[in-house]
């Protein structure tokens, strides 16, 4: 029952952050500087160990690194190699004690991930007479090694006890008697490092050290990497030689910053005009109305063959996905089973040679995600990976795979990241659908066109921003929220409420509109404010006659529409007006305004948007 207790805690661990350091500079610096740009993943606890006269000196604390600033400055402490942590409780509480990085004699590490044995473990090593002074899987990985290491240099010492191993992690070590030493090896959570000049980073992203250099080499599992200032090696853990090919990535260090904007998130909402038209760039030709399928890495070919496809995803990326559901069967014609990752593979899917499988990532990551796609390349499917970020897990380990260039995405509750999410699989269904003779050139033609003035549409969006500001002051003290939507809003209405959710900690629930008589307007009274999606379609009739149900109860109407008749205002005052485009573009356009709304009430709540509680960035491991 204990070992079956530590596993669920383990289970929900959250990302981490790792950074290390070897060259000229002061380490101590540039690794503090690398922890900050990896506030977004969540933490509440840092620490870093550096070289010094006196062999390694470790400094951390419980909360943040500003902190953790303070308590080594007074010091000055300069080193020419450092490894640094960010640590989200899991095994034990937050606690200096707790955080990382870990000492056992002489070996020091700072540890991503799970050691699902470290009980039995920790047992073998106490009886060999080490002691723990921490409630952490992390110190038995370091007893472990330190084990080794008095028989083992450093590097083979790390492979022997990682032979032992059963868990994700992704570490960075040092050893006293081997100063020039950074070791650094991943299994089932990231790893990256950064080539400089004369000068090397070990992070577990890429802004960690991106104002120092965008060459980049992305770790596989299984494969381990030493720095030192003069260069570096790369095995597996085997001790045979791997080459890696150095990438670079495209992001910008100020990319990476706030842009005078009061929280990340809000910049990377307004962004969102930017991030569309790049993720646009180069993925079609609007004369001849083709999408340019050498961007997804798939052929006409394999495109005829698909008789079915998967979605599968978690948090925002589960709500886009849903919003391809209805682009690809709406336009190619074929059934589209969505999924969330962790539920995935343990319904046992009926997954056949000649399917398809999306599967959609902002980090590309995702444990379960990966999981998922895993499990259906074993059963025969093939893979196409929507994602962000370029050599990641994902991207590799798929048959094919469309990036969507959205840029770093540092706020820890999606925006950017969704609404390119959504225009991939836009294309991808246009792709499809021509592909399979479903749409004609005329309609591809017509549906590109729209899609190449939707940047424009969302700047207009933006727009509504003093008006959803307003409204957020009237109701940021509401207890609970109810978002409603029909049809392709649905998944925007689902999305608005996690976003309420993340970003201000109010209870709130999408649901379908036609489904609010189900239970739902049970809930509804004076105080019960509800946001209806309801755009000018098919369907405008039907969700009209269920504010009116919402009405006649008292309950507080929001209404984000691009009807800009006079019979929306009659409903409430409470309008937020977008502009038209097609129906499937159009959940793009009505994110913005949840969005917004999201961020106005968080903010007036006083809550850390950027950070929410509990929340990271990447979700590493079951």
């Amino acid at each position: 029952m204990v070992l079956a207790i530590c596993y669920l805690i383990c289970y929900m661990l959250i990302m981490c952050g790792i950074i290390g350091y070897t060259g000229n500079r002061n380490a101590v610096s540039v690794v503090i500087e690398g922890l900050k740009r990896l506030e977004y993943r969540g933490y509440d606890s840092a620490g870093v160990a550096f070289f010094s006269e006196k062999g390694i000196e470790v400094r951390r604390c419980k909360g943040k690194i500003r902190e953790l600033e303070s308590f080594i400055e007074s010091e000055n402490p300069s080193s020419h190699n450092t490894i640094g942590h960010t640590r989200w409780a899991t095994h034990g509480r937050p606690s200096e004690e707790n955080a990382h990085p870990h000492r056992a004699d002489g070996v020091v590490l700072v540890h991503n991930g799970i050691i699902e044995n470290y009980l039995p473990l920790k047992r073998k090593l106490m009886q060999k007479g080490h002691h723990f002074t921490s409630e952490t899987d992390t110190e038995v990985l370091c007893h472990l090694i330190a084990d080794y290491a008095q028989r083992y240099q450093i590097e083979n010492a790390v492979r022997e006890a990682l032979k032992e191993v059963k868990g994700a992690y992704a570490i960075a070590v040092i050893k006293e008697d081997e100063p020039d030493k950074i070791i650094g090896v991943r299994k089932d959570s990231p790893l990256v490092v950064g080539v400089g000049t004369g000068e090397y980073f070990l992070a577990s992203d890429v802004p960690a050290f991106l104002s120092y250099t965008n060459n980049v080499i992305f770790l596989d599992d299984g494969e381990m990497v030493v720095l030192t200032k003069d260069g570096f090696f790369i095995t597996g853990l085997d001790g045979v030689s791997v080459h890696k090919d150095v990438k670079s990535v495209s992001w910008s260090p100020s990319m990476a910053e706030k842009g005078g904007y009061r929280h990340f998130m809000l910049k990377e909402i307004f962004e969102q005009p930017r991030a569309i038209a790049d993720t646009l760039r180069g993925r079609f030709n609007a004369e001849s109305a083709e999408v340019n399928l050498e961007e997804f890495n798939i052929t006409e070919k394999d495109l005829k063959e698909v008789e079915r496809i998967f979605i599968v995803a978690c948090g925002t990326s589960y709500h886009a996905a849903l919003i391809g559901k209805y682009m690809i069967e709406g336009l190619v014609r074929i059934p589209v089973e969505v999924d969330i990752a962790s539920e995935f593979r343990y319904r046992n899917p009926i997954i056949r040679p000649g399917d398809l499988m999306i599967v959609i990532t902002q980090s590309g990551e995702t444990a379960d995600t990966l999981a998922a796609q895993k499990e259906a390349r074993r059963l025969g499917a093939k893979v196409l990976s929507i994602c962000n970020v370029v050599g990641s897990t994902s991207s590799r380990e798929a048959d094919a795979v469309f990036y969507t260039h959205s840029g770093p995405e540092i706020g820890v509750a999606s925006t950017k990241a969704f609404t390119t999410q959504i225009i991939g699989l836009y294309l991808f269904a246009i792709a499809a659908g021509k592909v399979k003779g479903m749409i004609s050139e005329d309609v591809s033609a017509e549906l590109l066109s729209d899609l190449l003035m939707l940047p424009g549409k969302v700047e207009e969006a933006l727009g509504t921003d003093e008006n959803i500001k307003d409204i957020a002051k009237e109701f940021f003290r509401a207890k609970d929220f109810l978002y409603l939507g029909r049809g392709i809003e649905h998944p925007v209405a689902l999305e608005g409420a996690l976003k309420l959710k993340e970003i201000s900690y109010i209870h709130a629930e999408g649901y379908p509109a036609g489904e609010m008589k189900h239970g739902p307007i049970a809930l509804i009274d004076e105080e019960l404010p509800v946001v209806f999606l309801a755009p000018r379609g098919r369907l405008h009739e039907k969700i009209a006659s269920n504010m009116q149900e919402v009405k006649s109860r008292g309950g507080k109407i929001i209404i984000i529409t691009n009807d800009a008749d006079e019979d929306m205002r009659m409903i409430s005052k409470k309008c937020i007006f977008v502009p038209k485009t097609n129906p499937y573009l159009t959940a793009v356009l009505m994110a913005v305004p949840v969005q917004l709304l999201a961020y106005h009430i968080g903010v007036l709540r006083g809550c850390d948007v950027d950070q929410p509680r509990n929340l990271a960035k990447s979700v590493t491991v079951e």
